[in-house]
């Protein structure tokens, strides 16, 4: 027999039966499971903690948020009146915020937000039961913070990655922030449908009112859009907003935050939305103005998302009084020029469409070898216009419009065109002559000249195609006498008159800066000059002598108040006070007697008021430009391409209407002010045939206003006992006007 060794190891094994055996390896397959179970958890856990530390937003980052925010454009009384953004959103703190807004928000969507630390476990089963119970999702699991945490640092994919990182998110913004900063933080960057982000802009969109202001019912709709704002849109799906909205009201009686006989009777009150509004804005050639300025100094970014506060100088009342009027004339304007004009004028119309001909029958017309006949329709040029006005005191842009259309044509005419200015230039070239001794009763010759250019002849002609004879200064510039103005400019080379280099120095000491010629053309407005800068010209007159550079924005805020610049009113002394006034009152005479007098007995503008009628030839450019004590205005009317607006047309008959019209409407209500002399400024009685001392025998006489050194003291020479001399009305040692110049 063979001996078993009882001290074998195998020797107790094999002595042990089955059921021993597979307990032993359970407990072995246990003991590995675990220890596999505590690695994946410990991997688990560290991956956790590196999602918390790594790859989830850092405390400074949850604490630097800033939401994109408006970028509103504030007209002067305050309100706005343009907003540039990618996320409407207007900020709103904790504290104006209506507390049953917050009962809304809580009880639809975390009844217990105050007592969770960021994710609720019982609301997530709760929810999640529900969900079941009912076939589909009623009630989300996620916390408020959760939300948060989804739609400032995450994604919506659903993933359990994202729902992870949206816990850990949400623990991390509750340790960054209290309750009531993420309830702050929720309301004002959640997105309410129409472009709204945040409950003021939402309470502004659907009710028109601030978020503090709207009501409980109210409250409940927005909290509502909150699900879907899209599908529950009030302007679309009014049943469904109001369906969402009761429900929203039934959460707030179950969570103890509305008493049901109050609800039930809010649950009936009408949805009363406000009506949808042009979100283009209005001023819009203002407003594209302020926002080119903005891009190019502060950026794209800061433009549409910083939330800067910019405060124009534009007055509401004024910018839509201008373009009521502008409308109105431009569209009779309109009228007239395709009431004279055949619409197969080609000078007066553009090819609009292309069109295939087709017969009786509907087919498609061909040509002998084929080819379709194609008609084309033509439709008449848009005649063009450019507004703007200035206050005197401020230089403030207070209206402007830049074009008949701006989706048509953004194309600003006020500060982009470069126009002749024809006559409207004349005050400059009487400036300069005013400002070195000459006076308004000085004699000049209205008769023809014939000057030689660049080997061409000249023959500079009068609007109506007459010639007056002698007359006054102020004569020559209330009738608009090219010929005056242009041997006042030295076309005769007289020793009594200035030069084009003259003329151009108080141009630039007036503001303007277009490049322009020393031509004897340019007595006459030959240069091209841009509206705003013209407009501009002209407050210098009433000004007193002070130039007030134009301005359209006064300060610009970013989100926290923090003033980015600020530009006060920049006013420099350009002409004499004395040489102002005395233009001044010769613009007036063209107001009161002169090319503008239709602004009296025609349109019934009474205020003291001067300026200059524009008319380049065939009427290409017609303009006025004229002011009160108060504001400064410029009108221009015409074609882009530069085509005539017709041969009786003028400056008078297209843009002093809008002047006087705009102007009778914007001084309703102000108090009476006229122009004041400055010290060292006399009036005196002169005759206008002499330009000296009136006497009994003057038959045409006049209370001239002159400088105190430069008054006539010598007694009318002409009409002495009652008998008229002859006499060369330019007086002693000046020349006779010529007929021939060659330059």
């Amino acid at each position: 027999m063979n001996q078993v060794e009882t001290g074998s190891p195998d020797a107790g094994s094999r002595r042990r039966n089955p059921k021993q055996r597979d307990s032993v390896a359970l407990q072995k397959r246990l003991r590995l499971a675990g220890w596999a179970a505590l690695a994946m958890l410990v991997v688990f856990v560290g991956w956790l903690g590196w999602l918390y530390l790594y790859e989830l937003p850092s405390f400074s980052q949850l604490r630097e948020y800033k939401p994109q925010l408006v970028t509103r454009l504030y007209a002067r009384d305050g309100s706005t009146f343009q907003e540039y953004y990618l996320q409407r959103r207007i900020l709103v703190p904790y504290d104006r915020i209506p507390p049953y807004l917050v009962d809304a928000l809580l009880s639809a969507e975390d009844r217990s937000f105050f007592s969770h630390w960021g994710f609720d476990l019982r609301g997530f089963s709760r929810a999640l039961a529900v969900n079941l119970m009912a076939g589909g999702i009623e009630q989300g699991g996620s916390t408020v913070t959760q939300q948060l945490a989804r739609m400032l640092f995450l994604t919506r994919t659903r993933t359990i990655e994202r729902k992870l990182k949206e816990v850990l998110t949400a623990i991390k913004i509750e340790r960054a922030y209290s309750k009531y900063e993420i309830l702050e933080i929720y309301l004002n960057q959640y997105y309410f449908g129409h472009g709204a982000y945040g409950v003021q802009a939402a309470s502004q969109v659907y009710f028109g009112k601030d978020a503090q202001d709207i009501d409980i019912h109210e409250a409940a709709m927005l909290t509502g859009l909150l699900q879907a704002p899209s599908r529950l849109d009030p302007y679309r799906n009014i049943e469904g907003a109001t369906a969402r909205r009761n429900m929203v009201l039934s959460m707030m009686v179950d969570a103890d935050q509305l008493d049901r006989t109050l609800a039930d009777s809010l649950k009936v009150q009408p949805i009363l939305l406000m009506p949808r509004i042009d979100e283009r804005g209005t001023a819009r050639y203002f407003s594209e103005m302020v926002r080119r300025y903005l891009e190019d100094k502060y950026g794209v970014d800061a433009l549409y998302g910083s939330g800067l506060q910019i405060y124009t100088t534009l007055d509401l009342q004024a910018q839509q009084s201008a373009e009521r009027i502008v409308q109105e004339n431009l569209a009779n304007l309109q009228n007239w020029f395709e009431a004279h004009h055949d619409s197969s004028d080609t000078n007066a119309t553009v090819i609009d469409t292309i069109l295939e001909v087709t017969d009786s029958l509907g087919a498609i017309v061909t040509d002998s070898v084929g080819a379709t006949v194609m008609d084309t329709v033509r439709a008449y040029k848009p005649l063009q216009v450019a507004f703007v006005a200035i206050d005197n005191a401020t230089g403030d842009i207070v209206a402007l419009i830049g074009g008949r259309d701006f989706d048509e044509s953004k194309f600003n005419r006020v500060v982009q065109a470069s126009r002749q200015a024809g006559s409207a230039f004349k005050p400059i070239v009487y400036t300069a002559a005013i400002d070195n001794g000459f006076k308004p009763t000085d004699i000049f010759y209205d008769s023809p000249i014939v000057l030689t250019l660049g080997g061409k002849e000249w023959r500079p002609h009068n609007y109506d195609n007459k010639f007056l004879g002698p007359m006054t200064l102020r004569r020559g510039l209330a009738d608009s006498r090219n010929l005056v103005a242009i041997k006042l400019m030295g076309a005769d080379r007289s020793d009594h008159a200035i030069t084009p280099e003259q003329a151009i120095f108080y141009a630039r000491r007036m503001g303007i800066t277009s490049p322009l010629a020393p031509y004897p053309s340019l007595a006459i407005g030959a240069g091209d000059v841009s509206p705003l800068e013209l407009t501009a010209a002209y407050t210098v007159f009433p000004n007193g002598g002070i130039l007030v550079k134009p301005r359209y924005i006064i300060k610009i805020t970013d989100r926290n108040n923090t003033a980015l610049e600020q530009n006060p009113p920049q006013r420099e002394e350009v002409l004499s006070a004395k040489t102002a006034y005395i233009m001044t009152t010769m613009l007036q005479s063209v107001v009161d007697e002169g090319t503008a007098g239709s602004t009296r007995w025609r349109h019934g503008f009474r205020w003291p008021a001067g300026g200059k009628t524009g008319t380049t030839d065939f009427a290409v450019d017609t303009w006025f430009v004229g002011f009160t004590p108060y504001l400064t205005c410029g009108v221009w009317i015409g074609f882009d391409d530069k085509t005539s607006t017709g041969d009786t047309r003028s400056g008078s008959t297209n843009a002093l209407p809008i002047w006087s019209q705009f102007m009778k409407a914007y001084h309703e209500g102000l108090a009476y002010r006229d122009f004041e002399p400055p010290a060292g400024i006399v009036h005196v009685n002169v005759c206008l045939e002499s330009g000296e001392l009136a006497t009994e025998h003057c038959t045409r006489t006049r209370l001239e206003v002159f400088r105190e050194e430069g008054e006539p003291t010598v007694p009318c020479h002409l009409h002495e006992g009652g008998v008229r001399k002859d006499s060369d009305p330019f007086g002693p040692k000046r020349k006779k006007d010529p007929t021939r110049v060659r330059f």
